[in-house]
C-alpha cells in the first residue's frame, strides 16, 4: 500500500478504530494455550478484541491463520492483526541465553542466530519479537542480566545492532524476517539494589556516557520498534518520561518507528505515584509519545474520551496510528496478512539451525580454571554427575516457544563420544534447596531430604567408579530472568554439599556451571581441577559442551559480566572511575579505597577466558605518538600461539583518557577481534583509533574529545597487558 492509500485509510477510520490500533491484548484472548500470564482469558471486552491492533504471546501457523482470518473478517476496514512474541534467544532452535551470546564476542555469529530465530518465528506466524535487550547491566543480582550481553557498552552496542540486523534483514517484507524491538528504554539494568522494576537513579552524565550507548547504536540499524522500561528514572517512570522518549529517542536519535510500552507499564504509573488513575496514565503515556499500550487497558478504556474532551488531540492519535499502520505496511501485511505462515509444518528445527546453535554455544563457553591441564578430558572412566548432567532444561525461562524434546543433554552428547562402558550418569541432587524461591513462588518437593540422600549416595558410588568426574551444577532456569532478583549469588546449598562430597573421593573434578548470571564461585574453584561456565546453552548445549570437553573445540568464550568474589561487591564492573585514594598494587593500603575483607576487583574480570593453548601478546606499537582530530592512529601487537593446539583468541583494545573535564574510566573497551592461530603461528593484530572514538560527555554537557594523554592496551582481558601512550592535539 502506498503512502497516500495509507493516509486515506487512516482518515476513513473512526476515532474508536484509531485508538484500538494503539492497543495490544494478550494472545490468550484468541488462543487458550497462549504462553502468557497476567490477565485471565475473557477479561477483554469483545468490542475491544474485535478492533485491537496487535496481540502477543501466541504462535503456531494454523492457529494464527485461523485467528487472522476471523479478525480481518470482523474488522470494519479489514486491517490485519499483528502478532508479537518474546523470541529472546530462540524460537524452536534455542541458542545460548543473551549473556552467553555476549561471551562469544562474535557479533556475526549472533546476527546469524537472530536470522534463524526470525525465520522460525515467521513460519509460525509471528511478525515481531521483543528483542534485542540493549540494557547495560553491572549487577548480577538482577535476574534479567541473562537477557543482556553484559556490563560493557561497546560489546552491548555491537551485539544489539547485530541482532536487529539479523531479525530484520534488508527487507521486512521478506517472509524469513521479523520486526525487531530494542528494549528497555531506558536504563532498566541499573535498578537500585539489583531489584527488578525498581527505581533507577542516574546522573545525565552516567546515563549518556554508559547506559544509553547500546540503544543508540541499535537504533541506528532502524529497528521497527522500541519498548519503554518498567523502571522510574530519576523519579519519572520511563513510560511517561518525555525527556527520554521525545528529546532523546525521537529528536536526538531520530527514531521514526513504533514506541510500545512494556507489559502493563502504562497502568503501573499509578503504582509509581506518577498518575492518579488509568485516565491520567493514558494521558501521560500519550504525552510521552507511547504508540502502543501493552495490556494495561488504559488506552482502550480512556483514550477515546481523552480525545473527545480535548485533553489529547486527534492529531496526536493520528500520528501514533500512522506509525502502527506503517509498521503493518512495511511487513507487507496489507498485501499478505498471512505473511510467513507455513500451515503445513510451521517452524521446524533443521540440521542447519542445529549446526549454528552448536557453534554459537561452543563459542560461548568460558574456561575459568584449568589446573595442570585437567581439560580436555583424557581417556578413562568418566562419571557425569549433577542435576544438569542429563536434563533437557538447558534454555532460559525466556525460551518458552522452544521444546525440551529438541534439546541434547550433556550425557546424551557424551554417549556419542565415549564407549558405553566408559561413562556413567547420576543426578546427584535436586537443582534447588527445599523451599527455594523462584519467579513463580516457592519450590517445595515432597520427601526432599530422602530424595537427596538417595541421589547423593548414587552419585558418590558413580564417582568412586570413575577416574574423572564431570560435575554439572548451576541455577535453575526459573531462578534467572524477569522477577528473579537475588540477594545471594551462591549455588544452592544442596549442590555445594554434592560438590564437597564428590571432592572427598579424590578423583579429578571438572565442574560445569550452568547459569544465566555471574555467581560466587571462589569455593567451587578452589576444589575444582577445571571449571567451565556453560550459561544456559540451549538446544545444542550438550553437543557444544562435549565438543569443548573432548578437545574437539578449544574454548574461546570471554567473561561478558564480571564474576565477583562475593555479592557484597555488586554492582561490579571493570570500567570504574579512579578514586583519589586508589589501593596500591603493592605495599600498605591503609586509608585507600578498598574492602577490608575482599579484593576490589572481580574474581573473573570482564574479557577473561582461558584456552587449551596459550597466547603471547607482544608489546603494543603505535603508528604515531601524536594525533589530531583529522588523524588516525594504528595500534598493533603481535600475538603468538605458544601452545600445542589450534585456538581462537580475542585481542581486546582498551583505552584510558588520563585526564579530562570529567574523570574517565581506568579502562574502556574500544574494539575487539576474534582470530584463529595454529600452534606456533603468529599474527600482527591492528586497530585504528580516530578522534570520534575518544569523545565523551564532557563537563560542558556535550559529546567531545579533549586534548591530552591517552593510554592504550591490546590485551587478553580487562586486567591484562602493558600500555602504550599517545597525545591527542587539538
Amino acid at each position: 500500500m502506498d503512502k497516500k492509500a495509507l493516509e486515506n485509510l487512516l482518515h476513513d477510520m473512526s476515532l474508536e478504530e484509531k485508538v484500538m490500533q494503539l492497543v495490544q491484548i494478550p494472545g490468550s484472548e484468541y488462543e487458550a494455550d497462549a504462553e502468557i500470564t497476567g490477565i485471565e482469558r475473557g477479561q477483554v471486552k469483545d468490542d475491544v478484541k474485535r478492533l485491537v491492533g496487535s496481540t502477543l504471546g501466541v504462535w503456531g501457523s494454523k492457529s494464527l491463520k485461523r485467528i487472522q482470518e476471523q479478525y480481518i473478517k470482523e474488522h470494519p476496514h479489514h486491517i490485519p492483526l499483528m502478532f508479537m512474541l518474546d523470541v529472546i534467544h530462540g524460537h524452536k532452535t534455542v541458542f545460548p541465553c543473551p549473556l552467553g551470546q555476549g561471551a562469544t564476542f562474535d557479533p556475526e555469529a549472533v546476527k546469524k542466530g537472530a536470522e534463524v530465530q526470525a525465520k522460525e518465528a515467521s513460519a509460525d506466524g509471528v511478525h515481531a519479537t521483543f528483542s534485542p535487550m540493549a540494557d547495560l547491566c553491572r549487577d548480577a543480582r538482577w535476574g534479567r542480566i541473562m537477557e543482556s550481553t553484559g556490563e560493557d557498552k561497546l560489546l552491548n552496542s555491537r551485539m544489539a545492532a547485530a541482532m536487529v540486523e539479523g531479525y530484520q534483514g534488508d527487507d521486512l517484507k521478506d517472509r524469513n524476517h521479523i520486526a525487531a524491538c530494542v528494549k528497555h528504554f531506558a536504563a532498566y539494568g541499573a535498578g537500585e539494589g539489583g531489584r527488578d522494576y525498581n527505581n533507577t537513579e542516574l546522573s545525565e552524565h552516567t546515563l549518556r556516557e554508559h547506559y544509553l550507548r547500546a540503544y543508540d547504536e541499535a537504533i541506528k540499524k532502524n529497528p521497527v520498534m522500541v519498548m519503554t522500561s518498567f523502571n522510574t528514572i530519576n523519579g519519572i517512570p520511563a513510560t511517561g518520561n518525555k525527556f527520554l522518549m521525545k528529546k532523546i529517542l525521537r529528536d536526538e536519535y531520530g527514531f521514526k518507528g513504533v514506541l510500545i510500552s512494556d507489559w502493563a507499564a502504562v497502568g503501573e504509573m499509578i503504582n509509581h505515584g506518577f498518575a492518579e488513575d488509568q485516565r491520567d496514565a493514558a494521558l501521560k503515556a500519550m504525552e510521552a509519545g507511547v504508540d502502543i499500550d501493552m495490556c494495561s487497558g488504559c488506552y482502550s478504556g480512556h483514550l477515546v474520551e481523552l480525545v473527545k474532551s480535548g485533553a489529547v488531540s486527534e492529531a496526536a492519535v493520528d500520528e501514533a496510528v500512522l506509525r502502527v499502520l506503517n509498521m503493518k505496511n512495511d511487513l507487507g501485511l496489507f498485501e499478505d496478512p498471512f505473511r510467513g505462515i507455513d500451515t503445513e509444518t510451521g517452524a521446524v528445527v533443521t540440521a542447519e539451525s542445529r549446526s549454528l546453535a552448536r557453534k554459537v554455544a561452543a563459542e560461548s563457553l568460558v574456561l575459568l580454571e584449568n589446573k595442570n591441564k585437567a581439560l580436555p578430558l583424557k581417556n578413562g572412566k568418566t562419571a557425569f554427575i549433577g542435576p544438569f548432567a542429563n536434563t533437557k532444561r538447558l534454555q532460559s525461562s525466556w525460551a518458552f516457544s522452544g521444546e525440551d524434546e529438541n534439546t541434547v543433554t550433556v550425557y546424551e552428547a557424551a554417549q556419542e563420544v565415549y564407549e558405553s562402558d566408559k561413562i556413567k550418569v547420576s543426578e546427584g541432587s535436586t537443582i534447588m534447596d527445599q523451599d527455594a524461591v523462584t519467579a513463580r513462588g516457592k519450590c517445595h518437593v515432597d520427601n526432599w531430604e530422602e530424595e537427596n540422600e538417595k541421589l547423593l549416595k548414587e552419585a558418590v558410588e558413580a564417582a568412586k567408579w570413575a577416574d574423572t568426574i564431570v560435575l554439572c551444577i548451576g541455577e535453575d532456569s526459573t531462578q534467572t530472568g524477569e522477577a528473579t532478583s537475588k540477594a545471594s549469588l551462591k549455588l544452592a546449598d544442596v549442590q555445594l554439599n554434592l560438590l564437597n562430597e564428590i571432592k572427598k573421593t579424590g578423583k579429578k573434578l571438572i565442574t560445569l556451571i550452568f547459569t544465566g548470571r555471574p555467581l560466587e564461585l571462589k569455593e567451587v574453584a578452589e576444589v575444582s581441577d577445571a571449571m567451565l561456565v556453560c550459561w544456559l546453552p540451549g538446544t545444542e548445549g550438550g553437543h557444544a559442551v562435549m565438543d569443548v570437553l573432548s578437545g574437539k573445540v578449544s574454548p574461546s568464550g570471554r567473561v561478558p559480566a564480571s564474576f565477583p568474589y562475593t555479592v557484597g561487591q555488586e554492582p561490579l564492573h571493570y570500567d570504574i572511575y579512579p578514586t583519589g585514594r586508589p589501593k596500591p598494587e603493592n605495599g600498605p593500603s591503609e586509608y585507600s579505597s578498598r574492602y577490608l575483607d575482599c579484593e576490589n576487583y572481580a574474581l573473573y574480570p570482564f574479557g577473561y577466558g582461558l584456552s587449551y593453548t596459550t597466547f603471547e601478546f607482544g608489546d603494543v606499537k603505535l603508528s604515531a605518538d601524536k594525533m589530531t582530530a583529522k588523524d588516525k592512529i594504528t595500534v598493533s601487537a603481535k600475538i603468538k600461539n605458544s601452545g600445542d593446539v589450534k585456538g581462537e583468541v580475542t585481542p581486546q583494545l582498551y583505552i584510558r583518557d588520563v585526564a579530562g573535564s570529567r574523570v574517565r574510566p581506568v579502562r574502556e573497551l574500544l574494539d575487539f577481534k576474534r582470530i584463529t592461530l595454529e600452534p606456533g603461528a603468529e599474527e600482527e593484530v591492528s586497530f585504528e583509533i580516530n578522534e570520534e572514538q575518544l569523545r565523551f560527555w564532557t563537563a560542558e554537557e556535550k559529546w567531545a574529545s579533549e586534548p591530552g594523554k591517552f593510554f592504550v592496551w591490546i590485551a587478553n582481558s580487562s586486567r591484562d597487558g602493558k600500555p602504550a601512550e599517545f597525545l591527542l592535539q587539538m
